[in-house]
């Protein structure tokens, strides 16, 4: 349990919030949610110690333990990926050292004997003699290899680093746990095992994420930030969104009469919950379904993008053709080999791989910026593509401001590109900013823009959802589900995938996996899965 009570957060003249008292209960799962700058991560730092709020206190319940999951990836370069998992129980990990240190005394005295035998007693109690083989199960859960687990933390990549840290996180049920954004760099897979993993916890946890599906698998209550407020209230990232947006319509409709406001929020509540009593996480709902209430659905002080793809040109029968095309990183590793398909009109194609570099490959090579290793591609005469490349550093080594910035990639004057600019929420001398100090997320606002100047008929999109927030990510998602023309993407955002896509390849060393088939019904069909696991044997 974890209490907070009056704590204000300010940040020289800016308040972030004041007056915040709320008690979380174990048993629950809160997803942290907030525009871009609200404070959800400055929230979990105050919670965790890490940051000193202006006022207030915060209190876990007595002799309750605390787990976070760090940011800090190079903070245990100089120890074993197991030693840094069993630090996560701290505790335990000083009753390891003490012990150590004691049994390696060359004058060992009896009072180092009654020490000895008192933190052995603790460290049955804190269930130290199974600790290294459930450190071990815990990586492997998180795709960290056995022939891993004894390297030095400074060997593994950024990747590896973060499903360690997370581990370390979860290693020996912490009592109260505080999660920012822990599925970035993780695959689907164990995204996947993260969700199952969550659904059967009874501590209490806090989680800040951009991932709707994840936040929507594992909360049974949300914490919005907005109004310079921190509200709890029971539901989770969908049900906020969709009674925010119904609360929305209904304050701009001022004929409505109040009893008819009234009846349609209790109707949205009796369906949103008759969808969750059906889903296959009941389980971890149980608490949810009793406390939606008319009097917390309000509308939001957050803004959306407005992300309109638009066709110019019609597209024919011929889209993409793809024969026997293979790619290999620089280490000769391959990627991807006999890789054959035809993309017909209309299809939206989410591609995976459990190398994230085989689709950013693919990519390249269909847009000319790349040589195949082996085979061929063609595209159709009449289409036309727009490309959201993964990294996209080269566009903005530029002293242009972002109307000059924009104007190089489509026709119009400078009103036209403040239109699409503002569309992306840049506005007033926000758009006479430099592209090269923007952060990330305006980066990629700012790609979206160009691409919906080139009026294209295919979009190609390598992982679009990185950077940006839930806002962004919602009306970009939105979009795409209308779209007439063909899209090509790869994505870590369930909710994406599932919304988009209507069909799915697979890259493997091994040829393809290609099926016409929803998200949920490929990663969930147990043939498929072993197939799959052949794929890369």
């Amino acid at each position: 349990m974890i209490t907070v009570t009056n704590l204000a957060i300010q940040f020289g003249k800016r308040i972030l919030y004041k007056d915040v008292n709320i008690k979380f209960t174990s048993g629950n799962i809160y997803g942290v949610i907030g525009a871009n700058g609200a404070g959800k991560s400055t929230l979990l730092k105050a919670i965790s110690g890490e940051l000193e709020p202006n006022k207030g206190t915060v209190e876990l319940g007595v002799g309750e333990r605390l787990s976070v999951l760090e940011q800090d990836h190079f903070k245990f370069d100089d120890f074993s990926v197991l030693d840094t998992v069993l630090m996560g129980h701290q505790p335990l990990w000083d009753n390891m050292k003490e012990r150590e240190t004691l049994y390696m005394k060359a004058d060992f005295s009896d009072e180092d004997g009654n020490r000895v035998a008192e933190l052995e007693e603790k460290f049955a109690e804190m269930g130290g003699w199974n600790a290294e083989s459930d450190a071990a199960q815990m990586l492997s859960n998180l795709g960290i290899k056995e022939n891993m687990h004894y390297k030095q933390m400074a060997e593994l990549s950024n990747n590896e680093k973060v499903r360690v840290m997370l581990a370390k996180a979860l290693f020996g049920n912490p009592d109260n746990l505080l999660l920012d954004e822990p599925t970035n760099d993780l695959d689907l897979d164990t995204v996947q095992w993260l969700e199952e993993y969550l659904s059967n916890v009874e501590q209490t946890v806090l989680v800040v994420s951009h991932d709707r599906h994840f936040l929507d698998a594992v909360s049974t209550q949300t914490v919005d930030i907005d109004f310079g407020k921190v509200t709890v209230f029971a539901g989770n990232y969908s049900f906020w969104y969709q009674s925010s947006q119904l609360a929305l319509r209904q304050a701009q409709n001022q004929r409505q009469k109040a009893e008819e406001k009234r009846k349609e929020l209790e109707e949205f509540i009796r369906r949103f919950s008759a969808n969750v009593a059906k889903s296959k996480q009941t389980t971890s709902r149980k608490k949810m379904l009793a406390k939606l209430t008319v009097e917390e659905i309000r509308p939001s002080s957050r803004k959306y993008p407005g992300i309109i793809f638009s066709m110019e040109r019609e597209p024919g029968n011929q889209i993409l053709e793809v024969q026997d095309l293979k790619a290999l990183d620089v280490d000769g590793t391959v990627l991807f080999d006999n890789v054959n398909f035809n993309i017909e009109k209309g299809q939206k194609v989410v591609f995976l791989s459990h190398t994230p570099k085989a689709m950013t490959a693919l990519f390249e090579i269909i847009n000319g910026n790349r040589n195949a290793d082996a085979g061929t591609y063609k595209w159709g005469v009449t289409i036309t593509t727009a490309y959201l490349p993964l990294d996209n550093t080269a566009f903005f080594n530029s002293e242009l401001n972002l109307v000059d910035w924009l104007s190089q990639f489509g026709p119009g004057n400078e009103v036209v590109m403040k239109g699409f600019l503002g569309r992306m929420l840049f506005s007033g001398e926000e758009v006479l900013k430099k592209v090269n100090v923007l952060s990330g997320g305006e980066k990629m606002r700012c790609m979206i823009a160009r691409m919906q100047l080139k009026n294209a008929n295919c979009l190609i999109l390598d992982t679009p959802t990185n950077h940006l927030d839930l806002e962004s990510i919602q009306a970009f998602n939105n979009n795409l589900i209308g779209f007439k023309g063909n899209i090509l993407f790869s994505s870590h955002d369930h909710e994406f995938i599932q919304t988009v896509a209507d069909r799915i390849i697979e890259l493997t060393p091994k040829g393809t996996i290609d099926k016409l088939m929803q998200y949920d019904d490929y990663i969930y069909d147990e043939q498929l899965k072993e197939q799959r696991a052949k794929m890369y044997e």
